[in-house]
């Protein structure tokens, strides 16, 4: 079977309970749209966990673009010298990191041998920027965020990284006619404020629908766990859904 889940936000607990639900196999494929760090206190944990499957396809999600960019600034040792260099752009990009909920990530990943957070940050420069998969005789488009800009005849390749990574897709247009747009990012519970009209602010936590978001070939991901949500996890072949 092939799966998605995305935006995990290192909950390690809730990421393995997911695949205990699945029964995950080495049968299995299981793609994952972005944002595995932050927030949580595990990001890395799971990174560690995902690396050493080989049936597991990572997709670059916006917190990964951003540690990517401060990581290597992280392995230095520290000293005057260093600090002196400190590129501006660098250090704009490490605090907007912060803000997002990066801190918990690099404290866990400050933690780790040299030699794991070298192949942590080899193995994120190896994700994707988006997939394309058949399943269920259907074809999907995985993408972390989104397609902005979008244009049916417009190749995959020509998107930028602002465009698949930053920007939330329209649900009201059906962008693709014969493929379905797997995201994550948006948590869903915004999409279902939407669907009622309503902005999530005039909603109770009670009210939220932290599930699955489907229309318009559409298939939203994030269910907001790492805001008090669920984790989701999809099965592209039959469209079933699961939650912990």
């Amino acid at each position: 079977m092939i799966y998605a889940m995305a935006d995990i936000h290192g909950q390690y607990d809730k990421y393995i309970a997911m695949l205990q639900k699945i029964n995950f196999s080495d049968n299995d494929v299981l793609f994952v749209l972005g944002d595995v760090i932050d927030r949580g206190s595990q990001g890395m944990a799971i990174l560690k966990d995902m690396m050493m499957r080989t049936n597991v396809y990572p997709i670059l999600g916006n917190h990964e673009y951003m540690a990517i960019t401060a990581i290597p600034w992280l392995m230095q040792e520290i000293t005057e010298e260093t600090v002196e260099k400190i590129d501006p752009e660098m250090m704009q990009g490490l605090i907007e990191w912060m803000n997002v909920g990066g801190s918990s990530s690099i404290s866990e990943f400050r933690g780790l041998s040299r030699d794991e957070q070298e192949a942590i940050l080899d193995y994120l420069s190896e994700f994707e920027l988006y997939d394309v998969v058949e399943a269920g005789g259907k074809e999907y488009v995985l993408v972390h965020a989104g397609l902005d800009n979008f244009d049916e005849e417009r190749s995959l390749s020509n998107y930028d990284l602002s465009e698949l990574l930053f920007h939330r897709p329209d649900y009201e247009t059906r962008y693709y006619k014969n493929k379905y747009l797997v995201t994550g990012h948006t948590p869903t519970r915004v999409a279902y404020a939407a669907e009622q009209g309503v902005l999530l602010e005039e909603l109770s936590s009670e009210e939220y629908q932290d599930l699955i978001f489907k229309k318009n070939n559409h298939i939203a991901i994030d269910c907001g766990s790492s805001f008090g949500g669920k984790l989701g996890c999809i099965c592209l072949d039959t469209m079933e859904e699961y939650y912990v």
